[in-house]
């Protein structure tokens, strides 16, 4: 069984056209599954409508088998659905504990908010570390650990993210990769939209590639990564171990102009 599972959904804003045009995903339990394709191509709009910001005009989403269709954030949460926003979204002038603790505001039984956020001290050294310091304090990728970890502060089924890494250099995007990969190895699974895609495949289980609102291409991360055709059309051009084209590789014709020297 699928933790979250979209079936032919058409969403969009307003009177426009759509932007999913029967868009499906399943995300199994345990497992990173990625999102990538072009700007435009509704990413995004498939994490509003799995946390219930955005209702669909037609399709259906499930949680754990159960038909939620057109409900709010707030009943999405209880179901499980967790989202972490585009961007920063920590408060700056509370501690990480005070942001981190926020996550659990419907947990009424105090024995259990305790546990859970010792979960996740032990989980993101960096939160632990910090605990007491101010949020606004903490770097850019740090500040994204603490909402991580106030997202698994509910205990979801799934955690929605929405580019983890925008704005982040390589180093501190590194290890927003390897903690969601940490969140899934804890038991959580994760729905990953994210402009970097070859690095988020390389996280990821399995992946979809949109375009104009439908899956144009889905299978493996691997499997994906592996595709020439894909990655020169959806993922950044060729990947970075593969030597470029030369004249050498085309049998003597010249493929590249020689540099300026």
């Amino acid at each position: 069984m699928s933790e979250i599972e979209l079936v032919d959904v058409q969403a969009g804003y307003g009177r426009a056209a759509p932007v999913l045009r029967g868009f499906s995903v399943a995300v199994p339990a345990g497992s990173v599954v990625c999102l990538v394709g072009p700007n435009g191509a509704g990413k995004s709009t498939v994490l509003k409508v799995a946390s219930g910001l955005l209702g669909p005009r037609s399709g259906r989403v499930l949680v754990g088998g159960r038909d939620l269709t057109g409900q709010g954030p707030r009943q999405m949460l209880a179901a499980g659905v967790a989202l972490v926003l585009q961007g920063h979204s920590v408060f700056r002038e509370m501690t990480v504990e005070e942001n981190v603790l926020l996550g659990g505001y419907t947990l009424t039984d105090k024995a259990e908010r305790a546990e859970r956020a010792a979960f996740v001290k032990e989980l993101f050294p960096v939160v632990r570390e910090r605990w007491r310091s101010l949020a606004g304090l903490l770097s850019g990728g740090q500040q994204k650990q603490v909402e991580f970890a106030r997202s698994l502060m509910v205990d979801p089924r799934v955690v929605l993210l929405d580019e983890p890494s925008m704005g982040l250099d390589p180093k501190a995007t590194s290890t927003i990769f390897e903690q969601v990969a940490r969140m899934r190895d804890a038991g959580t699974a994760v729905l990953l939209v994210e402009q970097n895609a070859r690095r988020a495949l390389r996280t990821a289980d399995l992946g979809y590639v949109l375009d104009l609102g439908r899956v144009h291409h889905s299978g493996s991360a691997a499997e994906l990564l592996a595709d020439p055709q894909l990655g020169e059309l959806y993922l950044g051009g060729r990947p970075a171990e593969q030597p470029p084209v030369t004249s050498r590789t085309l049998g003597g014709v010249p493929a590249e102009r020689p540099p300026v020297t």
